[in-house]
């Protein structure tokens, strides 16, 4: 079972999701993408809980890319918290470890200080991640 909570935060609004994000749910990630996460009137960046992600496949990553781009094409950035460590390698066997940034936990995530024009993710360098959060 695969679920997506939205709330917002003073810094940010966060989507907690839950189960496996694969090609029968990751319709449901992008039901919230369209309903726009991002325009909930609370300022600050996107951030989506992985803790409780069980599982993600190709069509997971690619509802993610999504997410991503509309988010960027508004100028707010994704940040992604709790990356469990299987996903985390397919992001790093995709390369997809240089476009999302990643955090050790929501509160990090939110608490993070925005990307400059150098490191933001995308933009030819890698993305930003605090090596402390990840030990």
């Amino acid at each position: 079972m695969f679920s997506v909570d939205v709330r917002q935060e003073e810094r940010g609004t966060v989507l907690v999701l839950r189960g496996e994000l694969d090609f029968d749910s990751a319709v449901q990630l992008d039901e919230e993408r369209l309903r726009d996460p991002g325009a909930g009137g609370v300022p600050g960046p996107v951030v989506v809980d992985l803790a409780a992600l069980t599982f993600c496949d190709s069509s997971g990553i690619s509802a993610l890319l999504r997410l991503y781009q509309q988010l960027s094409a508004q100028g707010r950035p994704l940040r992604l918290a709790a990356v469990p460590t299987t996903v985390g390698r397919l992001f790093a066997l995709t390369g997809l470890d240089q476009v999302f940034t990643v955090h050790a936990d929501v509160r990090a995530a939110l608490a993070a200080e925005p990307a400059g024009p150098d490191t933001a993710p995308g933009a030819g360098g890698p993305a930003r991640q605090n090596r402390k959060e990840s030990a």
